[in-house]
């Protein structure tokens, strides 16, 4: 409950909120302490027992946790923040900053007078891809002000569809040229670094000097490379060594984007896919990422249609009557293959449930992988994932399930996040960080969201601030929350940092 206070006390230290009696959970994975937090203007100025201190407005915090903002650090949500400033999908679940650009693709640099390549037609619609630069992305992102803070990777398919007539090809010399200068470019714009998605069909060609002369770039800059690697198949430790190689080679580190082990086939390797990475953090810099489901969704793949596990259609542009279907039971009706069938939806969205939840529990516990959504906000019958990550590992993997503490959990969405993508002044709860913060109830937090009904709200997330601005409270509309406001978000311009920063 939050409680005005007399504004015209005559204590010199006037504080714009105080929070008080919470569970703190810092974000660097240690003990929770009980304490309180003073925000003033963007930034938190004190953490004590500060129940004497004067403040505009007093929330007790009794009985909740108060932790950073969280941070998704695999999202699609490029285009979402323009055209749905409020970013309800994301607010609601404490996320209080994004890093768009993943697995290759991004809204910038990208301006076509075409219809998206597959799969950056996963962002959005062509008339929305109006950005040959990252300047003028953050330019939009400045004037619409959406309620949470974005940091940005440029992706690599996105960067072939701008130089490239053919992407299913090796880029030849002159258009590696092109295309490392349109990254440097975004670079000094404030990218974080590169992503590629190497699995998918349009860089499925690209060569390994390819990929190497672009992550080259980001050693100056002191970013970071994420992937989406070659296959997350069969052919996973050969994969995981390319991106490896290709990382040490650069002396940058790396990023494995939504670590999983898909396909039956592969079903129990989490122990070994796991050991291999420890074994060679021994020499390099390597991180991860993973979301809490057994399901992955993506566009509709020939080379991943099954019968080894069920297939869910999201959408399909010629056969929209056909979503929310299994492919199977799209193939009985039209009396054909499944590949057939996969073929006559083209092109298409879908739900792959090709994990093993052993694995996902295994991935979700390993001390390097921060949390990422890999949510589609394009996608008409999204997965669950992209309203409930969040609040789906605090209740079912922390509280119900016990796998690891609310501590730790909280760290790997928040502080090691901050420090892995370099986000200055956020990930912990400290005086003088940004005050991107959430209080939740961990005995009732909970996802809601689910397969058959994926545009649900998360219960448990009580109250968020971005940038010392309350912008979401349970309960309460976008329209009483920020009335003709906008909100407080901001791009998070990556600064040139040396590599061992």
């Amino acid at each position: 409950m939050i409680n005005d206070v007399n504004s015209s006390s005559s204590k010199v230290n006037l504080c714009d909120y105080l929070i008080i009696n919470s569970d703190i959970y810092d974000g660097s994975g240690t003990a929770v302490i009980k304490q309180d937090i003073a925000i003033t203007g963007d930034k938190i100025v004190a953490i004590g027992d500060l129940k004497d201190l004067t403040a505009k407005k007093v929330i007790d915090g009794k009985g909740l946790a108060l932790a950073p903002g969280f941070i998704d650090v695999h999202t699609h949500d490029d285009l979402e923040v323009i055209r749905n400033p409020s970013m309800p999908n994301k607010i609601s679940q404490g996320v209080t900053s994004v890093v768009i650009g993943n697995c290759g693709i991004s809204a910038s640099p990208y301006q076509s007078a075409n219809p998206p390549i597959d799969p950056v037609n996963l962002l959005g619609h062509a008339s929305e891809f109006i950005f040959p630069s990252l300047q003028d992305f953050v330019k939009q992102y400045n004037q619409v002000q959406p309620s949470i803070n974005v940091a940005a990777l440029v992706g690599h398919t996105s960067l072939r569809a701008q130089v490239m007539d053919d992407l299913n090809r090796p880029a030849t010399a002159k258009e590696i040229m092109t295309m490392m200068e349109l990254f440097k470019q975004a670079l000094a714009h404030g990218a974080k670094g590169l992503s590629t998605g190497l699995a998918y069909e349009n860089a499925q060609a690209a060569s390994s000097a390819e990929i190497s002369a672009l992550v080259e770039q980001i050693k100056e800059f002191g970013g970071i490379y994420c992937t989406h690697i070659r296959t997350e198949f069969d052919g996973i430790i050969d994969a995981l060594d390319e991106a490896f190689f290709t990382a040490k080679q650069a002396e940058v580190p790396v990023v494995i984007s939504h670590l999983k082990c898909a396909g039956k086939n592969n079903w129990g390797r989490a122990d070994e896919v796991i050991a291999h990475i420890e074994k060679h953090q021994k020499a390099q810099k390597i991180g991860c990422d993973c979301y809490p489901y057994h399901a992955s969704s993506s566009t509709l793949d020939l080379q991943q249609v099954t019968e080894d596990f069920d297939i869910l259609i999201t959408w399909s542009d010629p056969h929209p009557e056909k979503a929310k279907q299994t492919l199977a039971a799209i193939a009985k009706q039209w009396q054909v293959s499944l590949q057939d069938a996969a073929l006559r939806l083209q092109p298409a969205g879908a739900v792959y449930h090709g994990m093993n939840e052993d694995d996902v529990r295994k991935f979700i516990t390993f001390p390097h992988s921060m949390i990422g959504s890999d949510g589609l906000p394009c996608d008409p019958h999204p997965h669950p994932r992209l309203w409930g990550t969040f609040p789906r590992v605090l209740g079912r993997y922390c509280r119900d399930e016990k796998l690891l503490s609310l501590s730790k959990a909280i760290h790997k969405m928040t502080g090691l996040s901050a420090r892995e993508f370099k986000l200055k002044q956020r990930g912990f709860i400290r005086v003088g960080h940004y005050a991107d913060i959430v209080l939740f109830n961990a005995d009732t937090i909970a996802d809601l969201a689910d397969f058959s009904h994926p545009v649900t709200l998360s219960k448990g997330i009580e109250y968020v601030w971005v940038n010392g601005q309350l912008s979401y409270q349970a309960g309460r509309s976008d329209k009483q929350m920020f009335g003709k406001n906008k909100g407080a978000g901001r791009f998070l311009k990556h600064e040139v940092v040396s590599p061992n920063d």
